[in-house]
């Protein structure tokens, strides 16, 4: 406790960042989203696994962290599109100059969430539901075909 019971640490957080106040709420908003997004991959990449009766994925195998990779890009791609969908016609053109700010198609989609997350009162709730989706999407796919492709039955 400090000498000071009016004194508090709380509102000092980062005086040795040179960012702006916008800008570091931008990049906590960007990690939040980005271990959502991680997290989400990572569950589905292990129910994927199980359900389809394959080994968990390994930390150090190239394999497994592609995959794992990959369906966070396709989440992070999914948010997006199902944000849009439902997002007002005045707040598409702002989510558009976001997205313009990424060097990479993963940079705007992340760009575009940070946006939406600062737009959008209900932003993680609705993100809880498209994430739900988009697991359920995947989980009543077939798993995926391994091998060489089959040629269709001659008649």
């Amino acid at each position: 406790m400090t000498d000071h019971p009016l004194e508090t640490t709380g509102l000092r957080h980062g005086t040795d960042d040179p960012r702006g106040l916008i800008e570091r709420i931008d990049a906590q908003l960007a990690e939040r989203i980005e271990e959502a997004v991680e997290m989400a991959a990572l569950h589905l990449l292990v129910d994927l696994r199980k359900r389809h009766n394959r080994p968990a994925p390994e930390t150090d195998s190239r394999a497994d962290r592609g995959e794992f990779q990959a369906l966070a890009a396709d989440l992070l791609a999914h948010l997006g599109r199902a944000f849009e969908a439902g997002l007002d016609a005045e707040r598409r053109p702002g989510l558009e100059r976001a997205r313009a700010g990424g060097t990479d198609p993963r940079a705007r989609e992340l760009r575009g969430q940070i946006f939406l997350a600062r737009q959008l009162p209900d932003y993680w709730q609705r993100l809880e539901i498209y994430r739900a989706a988009h697991t359920e999407a995947h989980l009543a796919s077939p798993p995926p075909s391994t091998g060489p492709p089959k040629r269709p039955a001659a008649c």
